[in-house]
């Protein structure tokens, strides 16, 4: 099952769960703002959360982690080349919000690795590196749910932006076509600010 939240913060942002139907157990996607509401779905629908996952280590995606970490009981992962980002108010762009957010404890997620339910081992995400939009963004890939969630690394209007520390055009541009657009036709991408789009029709968009 995978359920959508938009919050709102200095930016509107797509928060995602991703939760196992049989056990209810599952993963918890860029919490970026609004805590408190996050928490609520959660607890409404009765769901455990096993683990928060980031995509990229910027403030609009992760300004909730800290404190849904404590409430939950569910550890922070990123990618390890945003690691930094997490504690460093400059390069998560916090620093200009009137309200620098930083995350003090995470742990680190490696490109290629299979990210498991402890509810339900055969319940799994991807994590497959794409740098570019920050050093250490990733995407999270579910072949059985033929979905991906991409962060800020595509939008349904084509890239993201790389104008920020650490942004750099030409890897985002490899990225996506040496990585994203690999995965199949039919898979939807579900990104930070945008509507979902499939992979063969984001081709078409990039490609044309």
């Amino acid at each position: 099952m995978i359920r959508e939240l938009q919050v709102q913060g200095v930016f509107a942002e797509n928060t995602y769960f991703y939760i196992d139907d049989h056990s209810r157990s599952g993963f918890l996607i860029d919490p970026g703002a609004q805590a408190g509401l996050i928490y609520d779905v959660i607890t409404r629908n009765g769901w455990t959360i096993e683990k928060i996952l980031l995509t990229h280590g910027h403030f609009d995606h992760m300004g909730a982690a800290e404190v849904l970490r404590e409430k939950l009981v569910a550890p922070i992962y990123v990618y390890s080349a945003d690691s930094r980002y997490l504690t460093d108010p400059y390069l998560n762009l916090s620093a200009n919000s009137g309200h620098p957010i930083t995350v003090a404890h995470y742990e680190e997620l490696y490109d290629g690795e299979l990210i498991r339910l402890k509810a339900n081992s055969g319940f799994t995400l991807k994590v497959i590196s794409t740098p570019g939009h920050t050093p250490g963004s990733v995407i999270f890939y579910t072949e059985k749910d033929k979905a991906a969630f991409v962060g800020d690394t595509l939008y349904e209007h084509g890239p993201g932006l790389t104008n920020f520390p650490g942004g750099n055009r030409q890897q985002l541009e490899d990225s996506i076509i040496n990585k994203l657009l690999t995965l199949p036709d039919d898979t939807v991408l579900l990104s930070g600010h945008s509507s979902p789009i499939t992979v063969g029709q984001e081709r078409q968009l990039l490609l044309s």
